[in-house]
């Protein structure tokens, strides 16, 4: 049994994540910005909701001290993307890494990927202008837990452009290195039996994992 903190544990993704990690034994800490807009998590056996801040990183060592791995699904749609998810890769880089966690899985996004050597999805022309905007960010996150990481053992769990919330968990899933694959679907259960299977048998480093049906 891990102990696993879980930044963003209020939104889907981080939901799931939690019920899928009671669901195999462990203990959680659920961070949010306000537990007293979740009152559902309080009464989930093995689960502590705490309020955090996965951009700081006093907040994050001192959070996460005594936990195994951690979980980094939260999000800001009120701060520049690039600012809010480099501000959160360096907390946590650092932060974790005092509180002697070992283990860090950061949710990216598809258009990240590629659909050829060199080319990814954000750089057709075609592209919308806020989103690859948007996407910048989680590339500016990567980048940054490569170069600031030290050593931290990290990896970026990438869904696909689908994802469906109420669909149940299969327990199967596609990866693929850096590239697009599968059906470009995948359920929030199964997203998140991925994200635990990286906790519990760690086989991907550093790198994008994609994930999907």
């Amino acid at each position: 049994m891990s102990r696993i903190v879980i930044f963003g544990a209020g939104g889907r993704v981080g939901r799931a994540a939690v019920a899928e990690a009671v669901r195999r034994g462990h203990t959680v800490t659920a961070v949010v910005r306000d537990p007293a807009k979740y009152p559902d998590l309080e009464g989930i056996s093995g689960v502590t909701p705490v309020r955090g801040d996965a951009t700081d990183a006093e907040a994050v060592a001192r959070t996460a001290a005594g936990h195994d791995a951690a979980i980094n699904a939260s999000v800001r749609l009120d701060v520049p993307s690039e600012s809010y998810f480099t501000a959160a890769a360096r907390a946590l880089a650092s932060g974790l890494r005092r509180a002697g966690v070992g283990r860090l899985l950061v949710l990216g996004i598809a258009t990240t990927l590629e659909t050829a050597p060199g080319v990814r999805v954000m750089d057709d022309p075609r592209f919308p202008e806020q989103y690859r905007t948007f996407s910048r960010g989680h590339v500016a996150e990567f980048d940054l837990l490569a170069v600031e990481s030290g050593p931290l053992d990290w990896l970026m769990v990438v869904p696909p452009m689908d994802l469906a919330p109420d669909a149940p968990a299969t327990g199967r899933y596609a990866t693929a290195i850096g590239t697009v694959t599968g059906t470009g679907r995948i359920s929030h259960a199964d997203l998140a039996v991925a994200l635990l299977d990286e906790i519990d048998t760690p086989r991907h480093h550093a790198v994008q994992l994609a994930v999907s049906h």
